[in-house]
């Protein structure tokens, strides 16, 4: 095994240090890839630098600091467009929630919370047609997420621990913004009257949130009364899966904490 001097492998690290690349560096001092690779990785791990280096903090399990706002703006598109796995290959389960690409805006307040809740993971997202698939990976999700379970949201019970309605009552336009940016729309509706003998058209925004879990429905409708936004079930059909908000008061209220999708 051949035996390389101390003042090789320190200048090594000091070019790993300032952002070369592995390559670039066994091309530089004519030393093996794998030597500088695994000196990158002693060197980082000395550091503390290296994934796995250090467990991740949660706050059910250690009571570590939790953004609540982010939290709550996640639990919202979590129970609309989320879900976890942790297939049987991988040990530790995922959070991935759908982002479509007309909503580039939404994308990045989606990434910036799950940064903000999962400050020790990493975010990634995975290109799909239309949309993207934003995913952390964390043994503590189930802490977190306490709905995950077997089959669709609709098809079983979904309820808040109460340390979640704590979060939710203390950030409830976040709880909103986070189901609306999941299922949720703002659309200008018309109709039109009758005046001085001459039909005449009018136009008025609302919003609309559709989800096919009464339990999810009922998560939003409380919140929205708590925050002093009227709304009205409106159903299609048969089938009452619309919450709607058109009163021009509360349309106003929704507009200066919501706003369309961006």
């Amino acid at each position: 095994m051949r035996i390389h001097e101390a003042h090789l492998r320190l200048k090594a690290v000091s070019l790993l240090r300032s952002g070369h690349k592995n390559a670039d560096v066994a091309r530089a001092l004519g030393i093996p890839l794998g030597t500088v690779s695994y000196w990158r990785h002693m060197d980082r791990a000395k550091r503390g630098e290296c994934p796995g280096a250090h467990t991740p903090s949660c706050s059910r399990c250690d009571r570590s600091p939790l953004d609540e706002s982010a939290y709550s703006y996640l639990l919202g598109l979590y129970l609309g467009d989320g879900h976890i796995i942790q297939p049987a290959q991988h040990r530790v389960p995922s959070l991935t929630i759908t982002c479509a690409d007309d909503w580039p805006g939404l994308m990045e307040a989606c990434e910036a919370a799950m940064h903000a809740v999962f400050p020790d993971n990493s975010v990634c997202r995975v290109r799909k047609p239309g949309c993207h698939n934003l995913k952390v990976h964390s043994k503590h999700l189930w802490c977190l997420f306490p709905q995950h379970g077997k089959g669709k949201k609709h098809e079983r019970h979904i309820s808040l621990a109460p340390w979640q309605q704590e979060i939710v009552d203390s950030c409830p336009w976040e709880f909103v913004r986070g189901l609306f940016h999941s299922d949720g729309c703002r659309i200008m509706n018309w109709t039109t009257r009758t005046v001085g003998g001459r039909k005449k058209r009018y136009e008025y925004p609302r919003y609309l949130f559709a989800n096919k879990s009464d339990d999810i429905r009922k998560l939003y409708s409380d919140t929205l009364t708590k925050v002093g936004v009227e709304w009205t079930t409106l159903a299609r059909g048969s089938d009452p899966f619309n919450v709607s908000v058109a009163r021009k008061s509360s349309v106003a209220l929704m507009d200066a904490h919501i706003g369309p999708k961006y």
